[in-house]
């Protein structure tokens, strides 16, 4: 044990709790286990302003601060990294940067060169992403080289990406290690929530709803599913939950397609979201890029069925070979929302046992530990 606390500062998301993003997801629940496993451990997490409020909060042992960044999709988290990391260093005396995100991970350099510890969590192929321009994804790949080369360890939330990296760079593997996300256990709501009135609220029905959850940024394939359920009009209606970080010719172009069968409701609480998984006929993840998709998790919590996309991060969740359909293809996706739902149910128990928060945030702090 030190003779003093360990100081430790988390960059590259937008802030906890409650704000959409799978990064923002894993730190909600990461942070404050490895508080309760480590009360030594002095946790500081930097958000934006934009997205949490500006004076300093306790979320669960863990300090949350807002620092500036710059609103503009291509410099919103490297400006507000590049902060954060001057900040760790000269206002909180940070022991160990903990850098969330390829992009992000460009900083890691500058953290090194301050005499921080670098962990660096790879949450997936970012430069694969098509909201990106051809300057952006060069930056990005540049960006998990960096994340590679100048992190004293890296994590890695998928296993595929994990291997790859370890293949790439096997002078590097030993510092690389797969630590997934998790399996989010929904708070149950107060004794008095009406389920029925939240369903009601947004025009739908228990059991009758195809339900889809994420950024609407076109690597979510929403468009897709929008497409498979106009020309397979299965009986259910389709419900869309999330936003756009920033407004765009696709979120517009999306909403615009709202009837009353197809519904879009924006951000939501994890409260409305547990009812929402809860109820739904059908989870639906047409994705075209992952890391390791905590909205699937989520849906498994629930125990609804799931349909996803066959692209390899969300294989290595481990579904039945049923529970997946070919990435972009309209057709074979139409045809799978006219199949009888029961055949996509999951084993909750074996997906809480494999994506386990309690678990990953010991291997978590097993990192931090081998920096000390």
């Amino acid at each position: 044990m030190k003779s003093r606390e360990t100081r430790i500062c988390v960059v590259g998301l937008r802030g906890i709790p409650g704000v959409m993003g799978g990064i923002e997801s894993h730190c909600e629940q990461v942070f404050p286990r490895l508080k309760a496993i480590r009360a030594d451990y002095d946790i500081t997490i930097v958000g934006r302003r934009s997205y949490i409020q500006s004076l300093p909060y306790d979320y669960g042992g863990v300090r949350v601060i807002a620092l500036p960044a710059i609103k503009n999709k291509y410099l919103e988290a490297i400006s507000n990294t590049a902060i954060a990391v001057l900040y760790a260093r000269f206002i909180l005396k940070s022991d160990i940067l903990h850098i969330h995100g390829i992009g992000p991970a460009l900083m890691g350099p500058l953290a090194r060169a301050l005499g921080m510890k670098v962990v660096v969590t790879h949450h997936g192929k970012d430069f694969e992403r098509a909201k990106w321009n051809h300057v952006a994804k060069a930056v990005l790949r540049l960006g998990e080289r960096v994340a590679t080369t100048a992190g004293n360890r890296v994590i890695v939330v998928s296993r595929s990406v994990t291997e790859e990296l370890c293949r790439r760079s096997p002078k590097l593997a030993a510092k690389i290690k797969y630590i997934p996300n998790g399996m989010t256990e929904f708070p149950e709501g107060s004794p008095g929530e009406d389920e029925k009135a939240v369903l009601e609220k947004l025009g739908i029905e228990s059991g009758r709803y195809i339900l889809a959850v994420g950024r609407l940024v076109p690597e979510k394939g929403f468009h897709h599913l929008i497409e498979a359920f106009k020309i397979a009009q299965p009986e259910s209606k389709l419900l869309v939950v999330g936003k756009a970080d920033h407004d765009n010719s696709y979120s517009r172009s999306l909403l615009t397609q709202e009837s009353d069968r197809i519904v879009f409701c924006g951000f939501q609480t994890h409260g409305v979201l547990r009812i929402l998984y809860r109820h739904a006929a059908l989870f639906v993840l047409p994705s075209t890029h992952e890391g390791l998709p905590i909205a699937a998790l989520e849906a498994a919590s629930q125990n609804a069925p799931i349909l996803l996309s066959d692209i390899q991060p969300n294989l290595d969740i481990g579904l039945a070979d049923g529970n997946y359909f070919p990435v972009g293809n309209v057709e074979a996706l139409g045809a799978k929302l006219l199949a009888d739902y029961a055949m996509y149910r999951v084993d909750r128990g074996d997906i809480a046992t494999r994506f386990n928060w309690s678990r990953i945030s010991e291997a978590t702090e097993t990192v931090y530990a081998s920096l000390e």
